[in-house]
Parts: C-alpha cells; structure tokens; sequence
C-alpha cells in the first residue's frame, strides 16, 4: 500500500490557493508532484501538502480535507471525462451489454457474448425473503441469511468466488419487496432476441410498477451496469478492507453496505427523489429546490468532484430518460428542477439526481435508487474482493495520531 497521496484539486483546498498557485509551488521546489500510475493526473504526498498547510496563515479550504488513498487496480479508471470498466467505456457497455455480461468482465476479465452470459445460472440462496425494512435492510438481511448456509463461504478460489457472487446479487435481488406480481419483463439489447429472466428484468418487475415497456427495462439495465463500479467510493473501500482480512464474499458485501447506507453515498438518491416529489406539489420545481438547498446547504444531485465537466453517467442515462418519457408530466417536473437548481450557478446533475428521477419518473418507492446502487454496486464489491484475494493479507494497517486530553465536542448546529 502506497502512501496517503491528494490529487491536485485537494491539495490546492487543502493548501487554500489555486490550482495555478500550487503548480507554483512545484516548479520552485516547495512541493514535490508524483506522477499518477495512468501518467495522466499529479499527486502530491498528503503529509508534505499538510506540513505545508501549517506554515504561515493558509486559507482554510471550502471542503473537508479529504485523503486519497492510491491502490492499484485492473478494474475501473476514472479520467479524461470517462469510466471505464478494465479498458472499456461504461457508458457504451450501458448501451450494448447486459448487468450479467459486464459482471463477468469485472469477474473475470473476458467480455462474453450475451449468449455466454446468459447461459450461465444466476440462482438465489434458498432462504425465507426477509419481509420487514426498507429495500436495502432487506437485502441487508438477506446476505447475512445465505452466509448463513453456506457451508462452503470460506472458499476464495476466483472460480468459487464468481460461483458465489452470483448467488449473492440474485439473493439481493429476489430480496427486494414484492413487486407488480407479473411475469419478468424481457431484455431487448441490440439487435438480439429479447432475454427474459435477466437481473434488470428482475429488478424492473420489483420496483417498477406499471406496464413494462421495452425501454424502461433497457434504461433499468443501464443504470444497473453504470452503478456497478466507481473506483475507490467509501463503501468499496470498506469491501475491500474486509477481503483484504480474507473475509468471505458475503462478508464484504455486507462491510460495502454499511457506508454505502449513508445519506451521502447510497442514500442521496432519496433525498434527491423527496425534491422531485415536493416539485409535483403546489409549491412547484423552484420552491422545492429552494427547501432543499435551505435544509441541505446545498442541491443534492447536482455536481461531482470526480466530473468537473459533468457525470457521464448521468448524461447518458438522463438522455434515455428523456427518450423513454419526453412529454410526460413527470418528466416535465423533472425538467423544471433540472433548470432550477441551474439557474444562479450552471451545475450539471449527477448519477444520484438521475437515480430520483428515474424513481419519479416511473413510480418506484421512494427507496428504489439505493436499492438499485446497493444491488449494482454489489457485483463491484465482489470484483473488488477477487482482486484483494490476491495481494497480501492484512496490508490496510494505517496508523492514528494521537492528540492526547479530552476532546470538546463539535457542535453540528443541528437538535439533538
């Protein structure tokens, strides 16, 4: 494991200048740039930034100061406007493959055929569904119940790792509440015959109420396969620390769910989706974006550290959106936030904020978008975990710094 390394942008917050500013510094010897691995980004070690930072008066930074912890990786590149899932664009794949067709990719490192993706059994465990919580407690519940009777979890050879990992999103799947009660929905990709019992049709007959029309479930899929990786979020790095202990594969998806719950990472999605329904109120889209931005301090599902010039994600799967919905009075709604919220400063919309429109859109609970991100994000998880499964063990050992005496409490303004 490398050391704590900040992009270019953190370190400029951190040292509270400008981007040019630190370059400054650089080209006079008070800072030292690394080279990124993809040879296309600089980093800068955090503790000659932070050592930096105490010198003189600098400018306290406009957000937290944030580490960024480098670990190599064959799996998801993040640059130049683009992800990439092992060299291929994820917004293509969104277009042209399956959740089961990138999961293998991930898995393995082979993009199969849609015919070879889907001749493989993607079969749940054999327990009683939980039938209380939210989504995402369910599926929560549901992980642990297959750990539970599986007597062979411990085994981490890659081929028995892919074997469980099926079983273990086909079980978060089938955890999800009860649906319509119709038959799956068909998966219509390309110009191939339309699948019936893939995971997207799957997912759309649980939580999209209403007649399935064919471009409903290819937009589901593709939010599923653009959800299913995203380098190193919090959630994914909590997998891989518990894969890193040689915990199981149920293991890690259950340490991935636990940030993946919180309101700022999986769960954004719902506050996104509580603005678009207080828009369809009496109150419409400007002042649902005005409580939101009172309450939060900020628009949720707008902006992206990582996309400075826009969410690829979420421009594709709004496009899609848009072709699937145009000129409904739900969509219009949507439409009426989008150019709110970017009225004073122009802001585009991420992934979360595409996530409560689609939501919105089409009647999904109010929880549907984290249960799709945690669902999704779970075949990233175990990606991740078969990659971890092959560094040394126990490598996560970072060190506390400890300040001594009792520390005052820091008062977040909220009630208690």
């Amino acid at each position: 494991m490398t050391r704590l390394r900040l992009t270019a942008n953190q370190a400029a917050d951190r040292l509270g200048v400008k981007p040019a500013t630190l370059y400054a510094y650089v080209s006079r010897g008070v800072l030292r740039r690394v080279p990124a691995a993809d040879g296309r980004r600089s980093l800068f070690d955090a503790a000659e930034v932070d050592a930096l930072a105490r010198r003189g008066r600098p400018r306290r930074a406009s957000r937290p100061f944030v580490f960024e912890l480098e670990i190599q990786t064959a799996l998801t590149e993040i640059g130049d406007h683009a992800l990439r899932y092992r060299g291929h664009d994820a917004v293509r794949l969104a277009r042209t493959a399956s959740v089961e067709q990138v999961a293998t990719l991930l898995w393995t490192g082979g993009l199969p055929s849609m015919a070879e993706a889907h001749a493989v059994p993607w079969p749940a465990a054999a327990i009683s569904g939980p039938t209380l919580g939210s989504a995402v407690d369910r599926v929560r519940v549901a992980v642990a119940m297959a750990a539970a009777i599986d007597p062979l979890r411990a085994d981490l050879r890659p081929e028995a790792v892919v074997v469980c990992g099926r079983t273990v999103v086909s079980t978060a799947v089938d955890a999800l509440p009860p649906g319509r009660g119709e038959r799956t929905p068909r998966l219509a990709i390309g110009d191939g015959p339309p699948l019936r019992g893939t995971l997207a049709g799957r997912v759309f007959a649980k939580l999209v109420p209403g007649r399935a029309r064919p471009e409903l479930v290819t937009l589901v899929n593709a939010t599923l396969v653009l959800l299913i990786d995203h380098e190193l979020a919090a959630s994914t790095l909590a997998a891989r620390v518990a894969a890193s202990t040689r915990a199981d594969p149920y293991a890690v998806v259950s340490a991935g769910l636990g940030p993946l719950s919180g309101p700022l990472h999986g769960g954004a999605s719902r506050v996104v989706r509580t603005m678009f329904d207080a828009a369809s109120g009496a109150g419409g889209s400007a002042a649902a974006v005005a409580d939101a931005l009172r309450i939060h301090g900020m628009v949720p599902g707008f902006g992206h550290r990582l996309y400075p010039n826009g969410d690829p994600r979420a421009a594709a799967l709004l496009d899609m959106l848009r072709a699937a919905c145009g000129g409904t009075r739900s969509m219009s709604t949507v439409e009426g936030v989008l150019s709110a919220a970017q009225r004073r400063v122009p802001v585009a919309p991420n992934v979360d904020a595409v996530l409560g429109a689609l939501g919105f859109v089409t009647g999904m609970p109010v929880d549907a978008g984290e249960a799709m991100f945690a669902i999704a994000r779970s075949i990233g998880w175990i990606a991740h975990a078969l990659e971890e499964y092959q560094e040394q063990p126990l490598r996560f050992r970072p060190r506390a710094r400890f300040v001594g005496g009792q520390q005052e409490p820091r008062h977040t303004g909220r009630a208690r």
